[in-house]
């Protein structure tokens, strides 16, 4: 008889949501993270009386009304609403592309004459790639000039997307952008979604709520003694890189990471806005996050004297940093093909999350996917 029904390898969002899940309905489990805290990604760490996103920012939305109720059962949600800024050469334009964008782009005020604009830049574009002999986007440079045109694709496009890729557009696949929100409103909320907010309190409020009364372990890694670990429970969730699971045999998969540099500020309100992008190839970060316009509004932000600011900068992951966005290309679609291959006979070893499935997530698909894996246990 095994001491746990489930053991589970990774206390973020996939982790703890499963956790909740099977701890409910009466299983026993164990929860071990590698990293010295738990939650994963979404871990918060309160400096000066600011929450501080450590792995970046995390602004939870869905369209889903059963998520967000579980979630706001856990802990109650505010109401941030995302409205990035991008800054490029010191111009400041409101994201996503939107009525406010054309005008500070354009000087343009009716839908109309933004329509007209961006469709005279598409066709520009589209002569231009016909006139090379292609019928297709060749590469995500193309794809971007076929969808929003010149301007916009070199002042708000070209050098962040280098930045995030490491990569020239010339050389990304065109599918990395499928397509780009124009919005012919005046409407700066970054999503679609019905629902969006900040844990009140923060992300480790929910990730504490999550895992109430479920035994955990911290600083504690499932390769050091795996055997131990292995022969603890029935079975194992695990949320960690799938490649590193088989131990590399078909070699590793490619990753994106970031590396943050975070700096206190003597000064209430440093930026104004929680996300300003910077577009410009010669800016070394991607963006800058102020921590405090998550969770604060208004006066609240000036309750507090100081401020938390956090550079962002993409760079290639190597052995020893966090693996964050998976590389979409040929290679590691067909090598991330056969490790799926070997997870999917597993017995007694179940995969989820955003390495163990080599895929980027949002949060509230991530909970979704640990419901749906919940769900096929129960019905077992």
């Amino acid at each position: 008889m095994k001491q746990f029904d489930y053991l589970i390898v990774g206390s973020g969002l996939f982790g703890a949501t499963f956790a909740y899940l099977v701890n409910r309905v009466g299983k026993k489990c164990l929860v071990i993270d590698k990293r010295p805290h738990l939650g994963g990604n979404v871990y918060c760490e309160n400096v000066e009386g600011i929450n501080v996103h450590k792995y970046g920012a995390h602004i939870f939305h869905t369209s889903d009304k059963q998520i967000w109720e579980f979630v706001n059962s856990i802990v109650e949600f505010n109401r941030y609403t995302n409205s990035p800024v991008a800054n490029y050469k010191g111009m400041l334009y409101n994201l996503p592309f939107n009525m406010n964008t054309f005008y500070q782009m354009w000087g343009v005020v009716t839908p109309e004459q933004a329509f007209a604009k961006i469709e005279a830049q598409k066709q520009e574009a589209l002569s231009a790639m016909r006139a090379e002999g292609a019928t297709e986007p060749r590469n995500l440079e193309e794809q971007a000039l076929m969808l929003v045109g010149k301007d916009i694709y070199e002042k708000l496009i070209k050098g962040y997307t280098e930045k995030q890729w490491g990569r020239k557009c010339t050389e990304l696949p065109a599918f990395i952008i499928k397509r780009l929100p124009v919005r012919l409103v005046f409407d700066n909320n970054y999503f679609n979604d019905k629902y969006q907010g900040i844990p009140i309190g923060g992300y480790n409020k929910l990730i504490d709520g999550l895992l109430a009364g479920i035994e955990t372990k911290t600083g504690t890694d499932f390769f050091a003694d795996r055997v131990h670990w292995e022969g603890l429970a029935e079975k194992i969730v695990f949320t960690g890189k799938i490649d590193e699971f088989y131990d590399y045999r078909f070699g590793k998969l490619d990753y994106r990471t970031v590396r943050f540099e975070d700096e206190i500020l003597d000064t209430p309100n440093y930026q104004g806005n929680a996300v300003i992008n910077y577009t410009e190839r010669d800016v070394p970060y991607t963006r800058v996050i102020e921590h405090k316009h998550f969770e604060m509004f208004g006066q609240e932000v000036y309750d507090v004297p100081k401020t938390i600011v956090s550079r962002e900068y993409s760079v290639e992951w190597t052995d020893g940093l966090e693996p964050y966005y998976p590389v979409n290309d040929q290679r590691n679609g067909e090598l991330y093909k056969r490790y799926k291959a070997l997870a999917d006979n597993e017995q007694n070893v179940l995969f989820g999350g955003r390495l163990a499935e080599y895929k980027y997530y949002d949060m509230a698909p991530v909970i979704a996917s640990a419901m749906n894996l919940f769900r096929m246990q129960v019905e077992i």
